[in-house]
């Protein structure tokens, strides 16, 4: 089998076979295809897509190029959960201990953020104590026992994914629906979940900025976890504007907190009821999206939801007292205020680049060698489609800095007020239930 006939096959519109797809797979990840060949059918699969089979067969052979975590050992559907990204989601802290609630078993795997915040691990660390450095059979144990654990994701998972993000990344391949989706998945997949829940992003702070982009690689993953004998759905959920209020590790642990208690912001809300809702009927804890929900919103009302974050969160050395005493978080030394020059009606906020202040305020990592500040970030008072007076605070800066001019005047470029009606953007653009 040679790589140029690979190449000349895909370019001319031809189906790959799995031969030929684990071939260049296994061939570059072992360093024995160049890359500048891979480059080439790289593009060629940009501009002439692949076959639902050749997306799964591709998202396997990248699965199957490191190591695969087995979670057999944890009684239950294990359900996974990814997000595309965004600025603002804490979807995650709320999640695991919420559905776990249920009896769902959430075994996580998570990351440290490179961006505007923390990820998951360096959010949850703003708990004094709290550490995912616990060995593969303490984690097991712990779903086992408390439905929920969260470790940090191993070194192998995956190799030839990471090999080819690199090479798409300086070959203007990145944007293709296929290779993304077989990226995503492959991850997801590798780290042993029986079923998955994606939260694909859309608008102005998304990587997909349009509806039918988002819908096409919505229905592209689920087409593939369906494909490899995984469960999977999607939910297309708005990221024109912040998802909820906070920006920043220590206040997106106390909103993940307030929405445990029933008092977070309604979109964040909502988007957490809504994943989760779809966690349980995977998990077949409910026989309906609708009975799904109601069991979660009882268990937030009642106090068990809650009950489960503070488990979590002692099991792994953190100080669950956090959970009914905020304060104990970190906090930054100075709260500013940010005024509104005009009064009128929340017309945007780009999401981006309230992400961006946040980072300059040090909540998140410029590069892999930055230093988080978990105290630090942005809260916002008001949301688009809110009305405002001149003099109203539009935000609160949480600093250690003495001198954010620059983190200001970014936020203010950021929010437009508009003397006009808005009508605050829809949250749930679609539910994708089975591939197409």
């Amino acid at each position: 089998m040679r790589m140029f006939d690979i190449i000349e096959k895909k370019r001319d519109g031809g189906e790959l076979t799995e031969q030929e797809i684990h071939f260049f797979v296994n061939g570059y990840t072992n360093g024995e295809i160049p890359d500048y060949q891979v480059s080439a059918l790289l593009m060629a699969i940009y501009f002439q897509d692949m076959t639902k089979a050749e997306r799964a067969i591709l998202t396997s052979a990248m699965v199957d190029s490191g190591d695969k975590i087995d979670l057999s050992a944890i009684s239950g559907i294990k359900v996974d959960k990814h997000s595309t990204g965004g600025v603002g989601d804490t979807t995650t802290l709320i999640l695991a201990p919420l559905v776990a609630s249920l009896g769902v078993p959430v075994a996580k795997m998570s990351g440290r953020g490179l961006g505007h915040t923390g990820g998951t691990i360096d959010k949850l660390e703003a708990v004094p104590g709290f550490h995912v450095e616990i060995t593969g059979d303490e984690f097991i144990n712990l779903v086992n026992k408390n439905k929920v654990a969260v470790i940090g994701q191993t070194g192998n998972l995956t190799p030839a994914d990471k090999k080819l993000y690199s090479l798409r990344d300086v070959t203007a391949t990145v944007n293709s629906i296929p290779l993304i989706a077989s990226s995503i998945m492959s991850k997801k997949i590798a780290s042993g979940a029986d079923a998955i829940v994606l939260d694909v992003k859309t608008g102005a702070g998304a990587f997909m900025k349009n509806l039918d982009d988002a819908r096409e690689l919505a229905h592209a993953m689920v087409s593939i976890g369906n494909h490899v004998g995984r469960k999977t759905m999607a939910v297309i959920s708005d990221m024109s504007q912040p998802l909820g209020k906070a920006i920043g590790n220590a206040l997106e642990v106390k909103e993940a907190i307030d929405t445990l208690k029933g008092n977070g912001p309604e979109d964040l809300t909502e988007l957490c009821l809504t994943l989760g809702s779809q966690m349980v009927v995977l998990a077949n804890k409910a026989g309906s999206l609708d009975e799904a929900k109601a069991k979660l919103k009882a268990n937030i009302e009642n106090g068990k939801a809650l009950e489960q974050f503070k488990i979590f969160l002692a099991s792994q050395g953190g100080d669950a007292s956090v959970a009914d005493n905020p304060d104990l978080l970190p906090q930054a030394t100075n709260k500013i205020e940010l005024s509104a020059k005009k009064s009128g009606t929340i017309q945007h906020i780009v999401a981006d680049d309230v992400g961006t202040a946040a980072m300059m305020l040090g909540a998140g990592r410029a590069t892999k060698e930055s230093v988080i500040d978990l105290a630090v970030g942005i809260v916002l008072n008001k949301k688009v489609g809110d009305p405002v007076k001149e003099g109203e605070s539009l935000l609160t800066i949480h600093t250690n800095q003495d001198s954010i001019e620059d983190v200001k005047e970014k936020l203010y470029a950021s929010i437009a007020i508009s003397d006009e009606h808005v009508s605050a953007p829809s949250l749930i653009h679609d539910v994708v239930t089975k591939q197409r």
